[in-house]
């Protein structure tokens, strides 16, 4: 089932994408209203609503040697940063190339959206703990990452994360194909089996210590191929099973 949240003439609200119409629900994951509503007729929005994005850096092997951090021993915990609410961008839409960075990246990963409380989590909960999978484009400021105390600037600036369009419910995440194309090009392929920690080990660890709201986002890492944006390029994540996530750099 294909989660979908939107903004029309009654507000932002959230439906089912069945067919190019969506039935309209009661909030995140609600039941159906009855409404419906013409997929063309909206603004489609990112399927979340985060009090907070949390991310995992360094999640692929090949990741780690492209930027030159495998000198030692493999992470042996996630190694986690924050986006905000504010790092939000939908598909399909504009991202403004910094004015204060000459070295923008993008980084095609595999997100997820909590669907309830959750704080703890025991593998066996991680599943339910989900509402659904989606693509997500981490957004980074290269050359502002080393300088700062924190990856702040470099990750968590304004409409720093796409996310989208559609959230998938039946999803494996285990063992699937993601791409990264910049014009058509392919520039990232990798699969989600290539993560030094899986989903499940990602959540039970998050969960821990800090309490995973309803709308929460998680990122899951990006594998090799990051490179620099320019204006003008369009960046689109492929994940098989999910929808693709498109983004402009204007």
């Amino acid at each position: 089932m294909k989660l979908i949240r939107f903004k029309d003439s009654q507000g932002v609200r959230w439906g089912r994408l069945e067919d190019h119409q969506i039935q309209v629900t009661a909030g995140m994951g609600g039941e159906p209203t009855g409404e419906s509503v013409a997929y063309g007729s909206v603004e489609v929005l990112a399927p979340a609503e985060p009090s907070k994005i949390v991310c995992v850096g360094r999640n692929y092997v090949d990741h780690i040697k492209e930027l030159g951090n495998d000198t030692g021993e493999l992470p042996r915990e996630p190694g986690l940063f924050l986006k905000a609410a504010n790092a939000l961008a939908e598909s399909g839409g504009e991202v403004t190339y910094p004015e204060w960075s000459e070295n923008f990246h993008f980084e095609g990963e595999l997100a997820l959206v909590i669907g309830q409380t959750a704080r703890n989590l025991t593998p066996v909960e991680v599943p339910a703990a989900i509402l659904g999978y989606t693509c997500a484009l981490d957004l980074t400021a290269r050359d502002k990452q080393k300088p700062d105390l924190q990856w702040f600037r470099a990750k968590a600036a304004d409409r720093f994360c796409p996310l989208g369009p559609t959230l998938e419910t039946q999803f494996d995440p285990l063992d699937v194909r993601l791409q990264t194309r910049v014009n058509g090009e392919t520039k990232q392929d990798g699969r989600t089996s290539h993560m030094i920690f899986d989903v499940v080990q990602i959540l039970t660890y998050v969960t821990r210590y800090v309490t995973l709201e309803r709308g929460d986002v998680v990122l899951t890492g990006t594998p090799s191929g990051v490179g620099p944006l320019q204006k003008g390029d369009t960046v689109q994540v492929d994940i098989d099973g999910l929808d693709t996530l498109t983004t402009h750099i204007v």
